[in-house]
């Protein structure tokens, strides 16, 4: 039986014309090594011990990551349409990661993989920068979320995430917000209470 040709995100399209000023014959090559998958609620995109062989764009829904650490899972962070999301360290190494990247909700993502990349990166240096960039996004969050832990109480990341991030307010459960503010769900409720 015939497969049938799924469409190719339009806001990817635009986002890789915007960042890598790509042409559509670009466009459409990318489409052809890209590959679509969906997700139920709760879903793993990939579990710790496995190799993140692909990076993920977010057509619809919502990932997020964590760590089982000493029987509790702790949320490093979460990502929404429009996104992109790898566990970096398994992803450029291949080697087996440490987390877990979970759907929040039914979601649809487009998988990159990681041979299909770095045969860009040899065939079109436009995506060479479409690595740096990637690259220079993860360092920032990771930089953001370390500071934010070691220099902010608990109600200080709140409000920032309700402020900056309004999404992850609407969207995710407070016990998982809990998990990443590094605080029990009771506890969030009294800062909610509070503010």
């Amino acid at each position: 039986m015939p497969q049938t040709l799924v469409a190719f995100p339009a806001a990817l399209t635009a986002q890789l014309k915007a960042m890598l000023r790509l042409s559509e014959a670009y466009c459409a090559a990318l489409h052809v090594l890209m590959q679509p998958r969906r997700l139920a609620k709760k879903e793993l995109l990939l579990r710790e011990g496995e190799v993140c062989r692909a990076a993920a764009y977010i057509e619809t829904g919502a990932l997020r990551y964590f760590y089982h650490v000493q029987g509790e899972e702790h949320t490093g962070q979460f990502f929404f349409e429009g996104e992109w999301y790898a566990d970096y360290d398994s992803f450029l190494d291949q080697r087996p990661s440490t987390q877990n990247i979970q759907a929040l909700e039914p979601t649809r993502v487009w998988l990159l993989p990681h041979q299909a990349l770095y045969r860009l990166y040899d065939e079109q240096p436009a995506f060479e920068r479409f690595g740096r960039l990637m690259a220079e996004q993860a360092y920032r969050g990771s930089r953001a979320r370390s500071a934010a832990l070691l220099n902010q109480t608990p109600a200080e990341r709140y409000a920032q995430l309700v402020r900056e991030r309004p999404q992850v307010v609407q969207r995710v459960s407070q016990r998982l917000i809990a998990t990443y503010l590094g605080i029990k769900p009771e506890s969030l409720s009294r800062i909610r209470a509070r503010s």
